[in-house]
C-alpha cells in the first residue's frame, strides 16, 4: 500500500503515520518529493487495511500498489531517482559513461585505462578485481590487490570506481575501495547477497540476469531497496536467446519499458551483451536514444594482450572516438554527461 500525504504535511504527521504502521509490524518507507511525501507500507495487507490511515492527520489518500515490486515502481515514486557518486550523477537527465578494463591486471594497465577514460570525458572507472568466469581455469582476478590498484587510479584521476562483488564474505574489503558495488548477471537472484548490499550506504549497480524477465530483474532490485538502500542502478547487459550472431541479445526495448514502470536509473552494457567491439558504438547510441541514463563499456590499453575479454574491448583510440560520439548524442537528446 502507498500512503500519500497532503501537500504541506508536517514531519510530525509523517512520523505519526510511520509509527502507526510499525505498531502492527509493517515496514514504512518514506519518499519525500518536492511537494508531496509518500509512505510505502510493506507488510500484511489485512493489518494495513485495518488501520484507519485515511483518518490520520495529514493523509490525503491510501493507494494500493498493484505491481509485485513496490518500492522501485513508478507508483511509489513518480520522479526519477538521481544517484550521486562522488559528484557524478546518474538519472534524471544526468548520463554517465562508465568504462575501463574487464579485469584489473597491472598498475600500468589500469592507470593507462583510467587516464584514457578521464581524457575522453568519461564519468567512472569500471574494473574487475573479483571475476566470475564460466571456466574455473580462467583468470579469476587479483582480489584485494586489484582493488588497491583501482583506488590508486582513482587517486590520480578522480574517477569513481565501479567494481563487482561476488561473495558476501568479500563485502567489507570491496566496500573499503569501491564507490559503486556491482552485482553481476550470475548473481542477480542471489537473494542473500542482494539483502547484504541492501544494508550498505553505497550505490549498487544491478545487472540483469542471463535469462531474467524485466519483472524478475525489478524484483531483485526490490530485495536491495527493501533493506534500506535506495541507490540502485539497473544495468541491461543482454539476455540469452536463440540468436548466435552476438554473445547475448541486447534487449534495447527494456530501457524504455523499465523507465516507464520504475523510477530507478538504467544503464546499458553493450560490451558484454555482444562480445563485439564494432557493435559497442551503435548499440550505445541506440541506448541513448531509447532513454538510458548511462553506458558501461570495456576499454583496454592493449586489447590484444588482455587477460579477460580482450576481443570485445575498445582500444584507447576507439574509446576516445566512441566517447565523443556518445556525448554528442547525449547533448542532442537534452541530457548532460556527468
Amino acid at each position: 500500500m502507498m500512503v500519500v500525504m497532503q501537500e504541506g504535511a508536517t514531519d510530525e504527521q509523517v512520523e505519526h503515520v510511520v509509527a502507526r504502521l510499525e505498531e502492527v509490524g509493517v515496514q514504512a518507507h518514506v519518499s519525500r518529493g518536492e511537494r508531496v511525501t509518500v509512505i510505502g507500507a510493506i507488510g500484511d495487507r489485512e493489518e494495513i487495511t485495518a488501520l484507519p490511515l485515511e483518518a490520520l492527520p495529514g493523509v490525503a489518500r491510501v493507494v494500493a500498489i498493484l505491481k509485485p515490486y513496490k518500492l522501485v515502481s513508478r507508483e511509489f515514486k513518480a520522479s526519477d531517482t538521481v544517484i550521486d557518486v562522488r559528484g557524478v550523477k546518474v538519472g534524471g537527465g544526468h548520463f554517465a559513461i562508465m568504462a575501463g578494463p574487464c579485469s584489473v591486471e597491472t598498475e600500468e594497465q589500469v592507470l593507462a585505462a583510467a587516464r584514457t577514460v578521464k581524457q575522453a570525458g568519461g564519468s567512472m572507472l569500471r574494473g574487475g578485481a573479483f571475476k566470475p568466469r564460466t571456466s574455473p581455469y580462467a583468470f579469476q582476478g587479483l582480489g584485494e590487490d586489484g582493488l588497491k590498484l583501482l583506488a590508486a587510479a582513482r587517486e590520480k584521476t578522480g574517477l569513481p570506481i565501479v567494481t563487482e562483488l561476488m561473495d558476501p564474505r568479500d563485502l567489507d574489503v570491496v566496500l573499503a575501495y569501491a564507490d559503486v558495488v556491482q552485482i553481476g548477471a550470475r548473481n542477480m537472484q542471489n537473494f542473500l547477497l542482494l539483502a547484504e548490499v541492501g544494508r550498505i550506504d553505497k550505490p549498487v549497480l544491478l545487472k540483469r540476469g542471463l535469462a531474467a524477465t524485466i519483472e524478475e530483474w525489478l524484483m531483485a532490485a526490490e530485495y536491495v531497496v527493501k533493506e534500506g538502500n535506495r541507490e540502485v542502478i539497473l544495468c541491461e547487459r543482454g539476455i540469452r536467446t536463440f540468436e548466435t550472431a552476438t554473445r547475448n541479445t541486447l534487449d534495447i526495448s527494456a530501457v524504455p519499458v523499465v523507465k516507464q514502470i520504475s523510477h530507478l536509473p538504467v544503464v546499458v552494457d553493450p560490451s558484454h551483451a555482444t562480445g563485439r567491439p564494432d557493435l559497442v558504438l551503435p548499440l550505445s547510441l541506440s541506448a541513448v536514444a531509447a532513454g538510458a541514463d548511462g553506458v558501461i563499456v570495456e576499454t583496454h590499453p592493449n586489447p590484444e594482450h588482455a587477460l579477460c575479454d580482450g576481443p570485445q574491448s575498445l582500444s584507447p583510440e576507439a574509446f576516445v572516438e566512441f566517447a565523443g560520439r556518445v556525448r554528442d548524442l547525449v547533448a542532442w537528446v537534452g541530457k548532460t554527461v556527468s
